[in-house]
């Protein structure tokens, strides 16, 4: 019964962890979907690839453009509780459609 209990209490620790890493993106992660975003942007949201906006997007964007904080230059990126904007670059998280590249960007990621 011991043993059961031990590798039990293994088995928890060991998928506590997994799931605590797995919406930390990586900086490599992070910097791909930037640029793709960017690229997106560069394209407009009139090309087929470019991921539409959501509302969420669009007001995320206006709250971004409404902060005038500054930044610490290339090392600046948004933090948030949200993987999927975690690390956007912040000129681009004041523009919608870089925001909804960004998001698909990180979700094709697995965040």
């Amino acid at each position: 019964m011991r043993g059961v209990v031990s590798f039990a209490t293994a088995v928890a620790v060991l998928g506590f962890c997994s799931l605590a890493w797995a919406d930390v993106p990586k900086p490599e992660e992070i910097a791909a979907c930037n640029s793709e975003a960017k690229e997106a942007v560069r394209k407009g949201s009139a090309a087929p690839s470019t991921p539409a906006p959501t509302a969420s997007d669009q007001r995320r964007a206006a709250e971004a453009r409404g902060r005038n904080a500054p930044t610490d230059g290339a090392n600046a990126s948004v933090r948030s509780s949200d993987p999927q904007i975690e690390g956007m670059d912040p000129q681009g998280a004041k523009d919608p459609v870089y925001q909804a590249a960004y998001r698909t960007c990180m979700r094709r990621s697995g965040f």
